[in-house]
């Protein structure tokens, strides 16, 4: 990167930031908890979101923003159809959500009217990790057909979030995954993350999930940000 490159680059990062600052001030005034759901392409974000409005049915108000690189409705349908708001930002290409966009879906939510909004981020294990959103928690969503050497490709994204779901796990025994040799990995970049090992598939796990996240909310009630 040239020097000429660098100082345009941290005012792009700067700006994003200080709007991330204003998103996280308006989700704490409207008393909702958020998170930021990232994941390769595949790796089964919107169907984790749906079974977490399940588990969360009657307990929690959810919202979803939902983000895509192309103009398709297919995943805020879904969630639409579960009976929760949902928004669809297209990024016009780009492989993540920023700050600005995360305020414009904002401003299209029933925030008063909710308990959770989740930003499903667009899959991509490389350019969500280097944009805050103004969430609360950075979530990420590995599933075993990925491979047991993601942590090792992508330090950046495994280093840089609260919460690791380990999804598909169904399938660990018809695939050729080091479970240990995975944890190993994410350990050394991110000592002590909270995991949950979970199937979308067969609801396995998704009821700790689900405990855990409650706790969560209630806990950022008691005591803001």
């Amino acid at each position: 990167m040239s020097k000429e490159r660098v100082p345009v680059v941290e005012q792009i990062f700067s700006a994003n930031d200080q709007i991330a600052m204003l998103n996280r001030q308006r989700l704490n005034a409207a008393g909702v908890f958020s998170i930021n759901l990232m994941a390769s392409p595949g790796a089964g974000k919107t169907s984790f979101i749906l079974r977490t409005i399940e588990g969360l049915k009657n307990i929690l108000r959810l919202g979803v923003v939902e983000g895509d690189t192309a103009p398709v409705t297919i995943d805020s349908d879904l969630i639409l159809a579960a009976g929760m708001p949902a928004v669809q930002i297209n990024t016009g290409g780009d492989c993540h959500l920023d700050a600005v966009m995360l305020k414009e879906g904002l401003n299209q939510l029933p925030l008063n009217d909710l308990d959770l909004v989740i930003v499903e981020n667009v899959g991509n294990l490389v350019c969500p990790a280097s944009f805050k959103l103004g969430t609360h928690l950075n979530v990420l969503v590995a599933s075993i057909p990925e491979g047991d050497d993601k942590p090792y490709k992508y330090p950046a994204m495994y280093r840089g979030v609260d919460v690791l779901v380990i999804n598909k796990m169904d399938l660990l025994p018809y695939i050729p995954f080091k479970m240990d040799y995975f944890l190993q990995g994410v350990q050394i970049l991110n000592p002590g993350v909270i995991s949950f090992p979970v199937s979308c598939a067969t609801g396995d796990g998704i009821s700790k999930w689900c405990h855990w996240l409650i706790a969560q909310r209630n806990h950022f009630i008691g005591h803001g940000d």
